[in-house]
């Protein structure tokens, strides 16, 4: 199968690299940026271009850009024929309407950074696609880059990438906060990894709710107002510390 990945960041520099370690042939890197088109395309062994107009014919096209991004990238691809494809979770199929006949999903849940490697088997893989024979042609993809391959229709893939971002992104703020508040005592943010791991561990046999310790679950309020007092110069931080509070006591 000829496919042709359009984009070159983090998303597509993992799943282009699985896709030829999986025997897929990569035809050609599209990207507006020629630096990472060229370093993506000589990984994989494939043609690259920073042309939409120069996009070679193919079986798949694989667009994984920014979500900004990815109707115009539709748009300039003047290839119809094949199944084109998107990786972004909260972009509906309809994007590709009156575009292209054939389209799909396949939507990888992970956080992806280009220098920490990707296992692809820990990386849960959701399809859509309105044909079944394209939907078959998705899953065999995921099943054959490793991953656990799952249906979702855009309504589904919205509340997931929705509750991604709580889980993923909220997350990784608040732990960039907690790495400043530790600076300014001069103290490392790696006293505060095994206590991460430990939070993260316990959701594999206990609901996030069951999980659920500190103040504000005891309604411990001296602590409360003591945290509060300590964040008084960081006003958004401290409104950040009640509202969570608030909403902990509330479950």
């Amino acid at each position: 199968m000829k496919v042709v990945c359009i984009g070159a960041g983090n998303v597509a520099t993992h799943l282009t690299k699985a896709l030829f370690d999986a025997g897929y042939l990569i035809e050609q890197v599209v990207s507006r940026t020629e630096e990472h088109a060229r370093g993506l395309a000589q990984a994989v062994n494939a043609r690259w271009t920073t042309d939409f107009a120069r996009i070679e014919e193919a079986d798949l096209y694989i667009y994984s850009v920014s979500d900004a991004a990815l109707e115009e990238a539709i748009r300039r691809n003047p290839q119809t024929e094949g199944l084109h494809a998107h990786t972004a979770g909260s972009m509906s199929l309809t994007l590709f309407s009156g575009l292209k006949e054939r389209c799909g999903v396949l939507y990888p849940l992970q956080t992806f950074s280009k220098e920490k490697p990707v296992d692809f088997g820990e990386v849960p893989l959701f399809v859509e696609a309105p044909c079944p024979d394209d939907l078959n042609i998705l899953k065999q993809l995921g099943a054959d880059i490793g991953s656990k391959t799952f249906e979702a229709d855009s309504l589904q893939r919205q509340q997931l990438h929705l509750a991604a971002v709580f889980a993923c992104n909220f997350t990784n703020h608040l732990f960039a906060i907690a790495d400043d508040l530790l600076k300014e005592s001069g103290l490392p943010f790696d006293v505060l990894r095994p206590l991460i791991r430990e939070t993260v561990e316990k959701t594999a046999t206990l609901s996030p709710r069951e999980a659920q310790t500190g103040p504000a679950i005891r309604r411990d309020s001296n602590v409360m107002e003591k945290h509060l007092l300590k964040l008084s110069d960081h006003l958004q931080w401290q409104e950040i510390y009640r509202l969570l509070s608030e909403n902990i006591q509330k479950q």
